[in-house]
């Protein structure tokens, strides 16, 4: 089936050069709601508003290829600390733009980098096991800690202290969260609800329990009980990995929230818990400031 924005008014299709680009497309990142996360809540989901700070698409070059990322950070200032901020399969939409922008009025420079963006547009699938197979499945992590490392370059050249990093991600986010601690000396990260185990593949070869002894940087693990993809006793062999390693591994805390989903922090949908979402997000805060990011 023909895209709707391939189109003119009388339904021919579009000559090449009127046809929307990469380009084009930019302009929409970080608006709306994935339609494959079924987002029944959106209407009920936090706004931040956007005054006072800078805000809005840029791309960086990793590799000849444009990464697109929104950004978001306090207006007119410079040293701000810088906070990598890892999307869900989902991509770089609404909520994780408004994420951004929560960090930008807590002082941070934000970088939302969409990590999809060599394999497709995770905003156009309405069906989530597509998604899922075709983009998800089919982007390398090696890909992924590279665009974020060109994100944080980026940073640096436009107002960020990158000596005052972390990263923060959002379930296939928690994990990129956890992978990355052990890939760049970030002082501190947080994971929510990230898979901590599963099966190596050409595109995911290791998995936060692989690299725990390895971290270059605190991670805060924020977890549900009742999270039915990531089983409690994956967090347990989180802890003694991390009790084995380096100093930041064994620096590194869970909170698991008794009786709280999946995505508990995704204020868009029905899995959104509201007291576990907001004591995470101050013990998210909280950690950043206690190891030198803020």
């Amino acid at each position: 089936m023909l895209r709707e924005d391939l189109l003119n008014d009388a339904g021919a299709l579009l000559p090449a050069e009127a046809r929307p680009t990469r380009r084009t497309a930019l302009k929409a990142l970080g608006a709306g709601y994935a339609a494959a996360a079924g987002a029944a809540m959106a209407q009920t989901a936090i706004k931040t508003p956007a005054d006072g700070l800078t805000v809005g698409e840029i791309t960086y070059d990793v590799g000849g290829f444009k990464v697109p990322a929104y950004r978001a950070a306090p207006a007119g200032r410079t040293g701000l600390p810088v906070v990598l901020v890892v999307h869900e399969v989902f991509g770089v939409h609404e909520y994780i733009a408004d994420t951004a922008r929560r960090f930008a009025r807590a002082g941070y420079l934000a970088i939302a980098p969409e990590l999809f963006a060599r394999q497709g547009d995770p905003g156009s699938y309405g069906e989530l096991a597509k998604l899922m197979a075709e983009v998800v499945a089919k982007t390398p992590d090696e890909q992924a800690l590279a665009d974020l490392d060109g994100a944080l370059k980026w940073a640096g050249a436009n107002g960020g202290d990158v000596t005052r990093a972390a990263i923060t991600g959002f379930c296939w986010g928690g994990r990129i969260t956890w992978l990355y601690a052990a890939h760049a000396p970030v002082k501190a990260g947080v994971a929510w609800y990230g898979r901590l185990a599963g099966e190596s593949t050409a595109a995911t070869p290791k998995h936060p329990l692989d690299v725990a002894a390895a971290l270059k940087g605190p991670v805060l693990g924020l977890y549900g009980g009742a999270d039915s993809g990531i089983p409690l006793n994956t967090v347990d062999r989180m802890k003694g990995a991390l009790a084995a390693g380096s100093p930041a591994a064994k620096g590194s805390q869970f909170v698991v929230y008794p009786d709280t989903p999946h995505a508990f922090h995704a204020d868009y949908r029905p899995s959104f818990r509201q007291g576990p979402a907001e004591d995470g997000w101050k013990r998210a805060l909280e950690w950043l400031r206690a190891h030198g990011v803020a």
